[in-house]
């Protein structure tokens, strides 16, 4: 199985921003808590989150091929299918022909995604810009207001309750109390 210091030289080879490997960081401390909550491989979990946009800077100009390049670079060092099949899963409607997800691991993915771009979003309009001045009723505050964090897909957030039984409070609590953990690595 792929090593997370072999999963690291992919992303940073091929991720140049610093703040996109931070939003790959944060998905990969929220992968490893929600493994824990389903006890899961949190290491199989994390490296999922870790990797999961890893080829994003080369194909933003060309979504169609987002997820077809890390997938072919797992499969140069054999990766793991359960990583793939998280990662192809967590473009499902963004990427034509990418599947829907099918289990806890691939909603997990999908829905934390976009949850840290959120949250991100609401520690920077903070004062002092910390994920510590961060609260589950801060972000739930900014929910609503469609102006804020436009780019965030709600909806998409939003299926943790269908999907993972997790309620958005919980869930929101959850990916928070990760991103907090590390908050050094996210430079927040």
């Amino acid at each position: 199985m792929i090593t997370r210091e072999q999963a690291l030289k992919i992303l940073h080879d091929n991720m140049l921003s610093q703040n996109l490997r931070r939003h790959c960081y944060a998905v990969e401390a929220v992968m490893r808590s929600l493994a824990r909550r389903f006890k899961k491989n949190e290491d199989v979990w994390g490296l999922a989150g870790l990797i999961h946009d890893a080829d994003y800077e080369l194909t933003k100009d060309d979504t169609q091929n987002h997820t077809k390049l890390v997938i072919n670079w797992l499969r140069e060092i054999e990766s793991h299918a359960e990583i793939e099949d998280a990662i192809l899963a967590h473009a499902w409607g963004y990427v034509d022909g990418n599947p829907e997800p099918k289990n806890q691991m691939q909603w997990s993915l999908y829905c934390c995604d976009e949850l840290t771009g959120l949250i991100v979003a609401v520690a920077l309009v903070k004062p002092d810009h910390k994920l510590s001045s961060v609260t589950v009723e801060s972000v739930l505050r900014k929910w609503n207001e469609k102006s804020f964090a436009k780019g965030v897909d709600r909806a998409q957030i939003k299926k943790c309750e269908d999907m993972l039984d997790i309620p958005l409070p919980e869930f929101i609590q959850i990916a928070l109390t990760s991103m907090q953990s590390i908050a050094p690595d996210l430079g927040l």
